[in-house]
């Protein structure tokens, strides 16, 4: 296709946006409906599969179901002069990989954004059925608003219907942000995307993919069996939670893996709504002065010309919330002067010393009773 062709009798190919192995990306005007739009074309080498044209629209109109703000949208899809084609909405601005490739590499505060927004739209696809299978930093658009949206789903499950010898290296996916169950050609999953997105999170925070190599293979053998370095190695001040989270997404086993894009960028957000951790200043070290013997000797014979310092007040936060108390002895009455006894009732006294009397009279008087009628012996 060139730049100026009518593209079905409705497309308007205006210039190229990219170029890649497996097709090329147009600006194009919708003539029907008057807007812009984004047309990717697929090469004559891949297009002409028929098993190929038929995953491809059986891939294209799953996609073209989903609807999401962090998934590019698809207007249309079909065949035109045995070209497969797919057309999206039109995303003003840049992949994530040119990005990279710009800045270096993205401070921590920036990148958990743009991944929490993948996440977003893998999770939502992930929910519907779809596995994007081909995720990498090439296939996210960030607006000049800094909103991602993920393109290309289902391409990269249609293009595996081609025979192994039909295809190649470029074409047949990523091997830079495989998993390793993709390495090693089983089935992708869920888990699968959740891989390929740590690496691209390795990548922007790092400004380097965990493997590279010179070949595919060797790049599957990576995948499959050896350790990433820690991203400390190349940004030494990275929170060591977040590269935690990294090196999780990046388990070789899918199940030591979060299971679904969804669950990983629950657990990005929440380490993005976290405090930034301060790192404690450290104290100046004194160095004791020198003090020779005589000095010494000197100090301790002459009194003090300062009086001893006095210990710092206890501090508030340990205060009690009430002033000590303490317990005061009870005090003694004392006669209040001007006091006077009363007088004493003698007849009263009197009285009860008849009644003393007389009780004490009942006892012999009993007594007597009691032996006469019991004599003793």
């Amino acid at each position: 296709m060139t730049e100026g062709a009518l593209l079905n009798d409705r497309y308007q190919l205006q210039e190229t946006l990219g170029t890649g192995g497996m097709a090329n990306v147009y600006l194009a005007r919708d003539v029907v409906l008057d807007r812009p739009v984004a047309i990717k074309v697929l090469r004559k080498e891949y297009s002409g599969s028929e098993s190929f044209q038929k995953q491809f629209l059986l891939e294209a109109r799953s996609a073209a179901n989903l609807s999401h703000p962090n998934i590019v949208t698809v207007h249309d899809f079909g065949i035109a002069d045995n070209l497969v084609y797919i057309v999206m909405e039109h995303v003003p601005g840049k992949d994530l990989k040119a990005l990279v490739r710009e800045r270096g590499r993205y401070p921590y505060e920036q990148a958990i954004p743009l991944l929490i927004q993948a996440c977003a739209g893998v999770g939502y696809a992930h929910r519907a059925g779809l596995v994007h299978c081909d995720i990498k930093p090439h296939n996210m658009i960030v607006a000049k608003d800094n909103r991602l949206k993920v393109t290309d789903f289902g391409i990269a499950r249609a293009l595996a219907t081609i025979k192994p010898g039909e295809r190649n290296d470029v074409v047949w996916g990523s091997p830079l942000y495989f998993a390793p169950e993709q390495a090693a050609g089983e089935t992708p999953t869920p888990a699968s995307d959740v891989y390929s997105l740590g690496v691209v999170l390795y990548e922007i925070l790092s400004g380097t993919p965990p493997f590279t190599a010179q070949s595919a293979d060797e790049l599957a053998r990576l995948h499959i069996s050896a350790r990433p370095l820690p991203i400390s190695e190349y940004v030494p001040d990275i929170p060591p939670a977040l590269e935690e989270i990294v090196m999780k997404i990046l388990s070789k086993e899918p199940s030591a893996r979060y299971r679904t894009a969804d669950q990983l960028g629950r657990v990005l957000q929440k380490f993005g709504a976290a405090p930034a951790p301060v790192k404690a200043a450290k104290e100046p070290v004194s160095t004791p002065p020198v003090i020779t013997i005589k000095q010494d000797i000197a100090d301790r014979l002459s009194p003090p010309s300062q009086p001893r310092p006095q210990p710092d007040p206890e501090p508030e936060y340990y205060r009690p919330p009430y002033p000590p108390q303490t317990i005061q002895p009870e005090p003694v009455p004392t006669p209040e002067a001007g006091f006077t006894p009363e007088p004493i009732d003698w007849a009263a006294v009197g009285l009860g010393l008849l009644a003393l009397l007389a009780w004490g009279g009942l006892i012999p008087f009993g007594l007597m009773i009691y032996f006469s009628y019991f004599p003793p012996g």
